[in-house]
């Protein structure tokens, strides 16, 4: 044979990675881990010949195994890229002089950032190209835009750049009247950029070399960086610091917290070097964030009630709280946001968004309606404090999404823009519902679903669920051009609002979290069951679906109820759970204690973990068809974990069933970046589903 004949038949071969002796002992409890060296000792650097070699073979596997089906990936791709507009732009948004917006142009992978003054024509001869995406972009694997800000005499743009998916962010500084870009660099930022009221700088802050923010430094426009001053320093490994600024823009706000707690300091915007404001000192368990009118703090919190409540408080007595509107047992209130003549509450009422536009003299607010009984919607860029002219976002699951522009004297929505589908689109072909589901326990979890409007409940047809569930991230029933694929194809598509998410309120994320971490399992698991037993698919005819803490979940389910799944996608799969919670130099351990435990100190949160941990509870079972994503620079996921655990399946279980690992060489936790290369991605898996499934494609 030749080596290129031993390459492709190597290929077709499932790789088996190797056991080499490795154990570790917490608690009095001894745990083996063979495949413990697939981290590389180097990291974030990964040079490991051993380790490279084996995620290469099992890319080449995966080439291999989907090569049989790339003319269907491809017609996935050519349909998903058809109902894209290929030369989209955002609907241009006054901020001070200037409209500004972001545009594809056909064929682009990346947006380019626009302006054009207030007073000037329409036609395009006064559009000013501020930042050239595809030129940053060129010749680079992975490119992603992060912190952008404009300075507040619109002379300046500052600008945050990762081209390599580790979220290691290097800012530069452009001359908006030259289009020159200044000397400044400053390289490893992880935040927002917050410029002073008088632009000689801005305030950003440094990941450390864990790749945790725990500073907010000031940078002096044409100073050296190593020269910045520190304004604030967080000693706590568990919390984030983050900058942001009231919606005045008087005030710059330095927020630190972990999943649970929170503290905010307040800088005037025109004094950055002053003494900051402490609003409220940290208490375990209270969250808290500010905005300000006039002299006045709007503080959201949680103090009182999981559904949160709005009190205030004056700048010179931060402290001294004042209750403006008490928590509702059936409204969660999500957030706050201050204009000049009025405020908004936005949150969910039993689950589904709702705008609340409130005036000062406390006068009945104004509750703007939506029409569907299952939805997305909430406020968009409003960035001027002086707003008369509110600009929102809406979509459902059979809705495309639509921009409007809500009048506050007047009440009236003035549609913007509606999401054009260019090969076509017709609602009517297709329904929506919103579902309860008794979970084993006796709580109802609701479940968002849309079908062909010709789908039969008799269990013969084939049904895509996703779900989340953790850090308290609701997943809105909102629109997908990608999931028409599966629904032309004759599947349903569900979404199932587990616990952990906070979709129905804070309390709702904390039964999902800690000691409560199996009822999101649980959840997941009956709404299933609920389905299957009401018509809507069958077991086995199920595509799940999840990513990161979502990709945990596929785990856990997997381990626990394999026959009930006929295909599995887990993306960039947080399912080495006890390991990254023991090592505490990892960059997000000590601050996802307060979300799974702390099994270092804690042997009730080691046992817990260890209980649910998918690497740990592989077993020898069938499994169902597993589709595995990881990403080498991800700083979240590391990718260790979903190697580890495709290694550990691999050996362990007692099936045929396909398994595939793909790594991406050359990218972070979202995958490839730029849209056409994310939509290939979303094909393939597509394509996996419909070919474990047997879909006719």
């Amino acid at each position: 044979m030749t080596d290129q004949t031993d390459a492709a038949a190597a290929a077709l071969t499932p790789p088996i990675a190797a056991t080499r002796p490795h154990s570790f002992t917490t608690h009095d409890i001894t745990i083996d881990d063979p495949w413990a060296w697939l981290k590389d000792p180097n990291y974030p650097e990964v040079t490991d010949p051993d380790v490279l070699a084996y995620l290469e073979a099992e890319n080449a596997y995966f080439e291999a195994q989907m090569a049989p089906h790339q003319p269907l990936t491809d017609r996935l791709y050519e349909e998903m890229k058809a109902r894209i507009k290929e030369d989209e732009s955002s609907v241009p948004q006054k901020d001070g002089d200037y409209l500004y917006w972001a545009a594809f142009e056909t064929g682009g992978q990346y947006r380019k950032w626009w302006r054009r003054p207030v007073d000037a024509p329409a036609d395009g001869s006064a559009d000013e190209l501020i930042l050239d995406e595809p030129a940053l972009a060129e010749g680079k694997e992975y490119f992603r835009l992060g912190g952008f800000s404009i300075s507040n005499d619109a002379t300046k743009l500052a600008y945050a750049v990762d081209d390599n998916g580790s979220e290691r962010f290097t800012v530069r500084v452009k001359d908006l009247s030259t289009g020159a870009l200044l000397p400044d660099m400053i390289e490893g930022m992880l935040s927002d950029i917050v410029w002073s009221a008088d632009d000689s700088g801005f305030l950003y802050g440094l990941a450390n070399k864990e790749w945790r923010t725990d500073n907010a430094r000031f940078h002096c426009l044409g100073d050296d960086p190593a020269n910045d001053v520190e304004l604030f320093h967080e000693d706590d490994e568990g919390y984030r610091v983050a900058v942001g600024e009231t919606s005045d823009r008087r005030w710059i706000v330095i927020g630190t917290g972990d999943h649970v707690t929170s503290e905010v300091r307040l800088l005037p915007a025109d004094d950055p070097f002053a003494e900051p404001i402490l609003v409220a000192p940290r208490q375990p368990g209270r969250e808290y964030d500010v905005d300000t009118h006039g002299d006045t703090l709007f503080i959201h919190t949680n103090d009182t009630d999981p559904m949160w409540r709005l009190v205030t408080a004056q700048i010179a007595t931060p402290g001294d709280w004042s209750e403006l509107i008490a928590p509702s047992p059936h409204f969660y209130m999500t957030g706050v946001e201050c204009f000049a003549d009025f405020f908004i509450v936005e949150g969910r009422e039993d689950g589904l968004d709702q705008i609340l536009i409130h005036s000062y003299d406390g006068a009945e607010p104004k509750r703007i309606s939506f029409p569907e009984a299952s939805y997305a919607a909430g406020t968009g860029d409003n960035p001027e404090y002086d707003q008369r002219v509110i600009r929102l976002g809406y979509e459902s699951m059979v809705t495309p999404g639509t921009v409007y522009d809500y009048d506050v004297a007047t009440g009236e929505l003035t549609t913007l823009k509606v999401q054009e589908i260019p090969s076509g689109y017709d609602a009517s072909a297709y329904a929506t519902e919103r579902l309860h589901i008794t979970a084993r326990d006796g709580t109802q979890v609701p479940v968002s679903i849309v079908y062909p409007q010709d789908f039969p409940r008799d269990g013969s047809r084939p049904l895509f669920l996703y779900a989340y569930g953790a850090y308290g991230h609701a997943i809105p029933p909102g629109f997908s051009t990608g999931r028409l694929s599966l629904l032309d194809r004759g599947f349903a598509y569900a979404i199932a609002h587990i616990r952990g998410g906070d979709d129905l309120g804070q309390q709702w994320y904390h039964d999902g979290k800690l000691e409560k971490r199996e009822n999101t399992f649980n959840d997941f698991v009956d709404v299933a069951r609920a389905l299957v037993a009401d018509g809507w698919t069958s077991e086995g005819r199920i595509a799940v679906a999840g990513r990161s803490a979502g990709g945990e979940l596929m785990g856990a389910i997997v381990n626990s109820d394999p026959a009930l799944w006929g295909a599995v996608i887990a993306d960039v799969p947080f399912v080495d759970v006890l390991n990254t919670m023991l090592d505490e130099t990892l960059p997000l351990t000590p601050g996802e204690w307060p979300e799974w435990g702390n099994p270092i100190e804690d042997k009730a949160a080691f046992e817990l973990i260890r209980s649910y941990s998918p690497y740990d509870n592989v077993r020898a079972q069938a499994y169902p068809p597993l589709f595995i994503s990881g990403g080498l620079n991800d700083p979240r996921v590391t990718y260790w974990e979903p190697a580890k655990w495709a290694a550990k399946l691999r050996a362990t279980k007692t099936d045929d069933n396909i398994l595939l690992l793909k790594t991406n060489m050359g990218a972070g936790h979202g995958g490839k970046s730029g849209r056409f290369e994310s939509l290939r991605e979303g094909a393939e898996e597509h394509a996996f589903v419909l070919w474990q499934l047997g879909v006719e494609a």
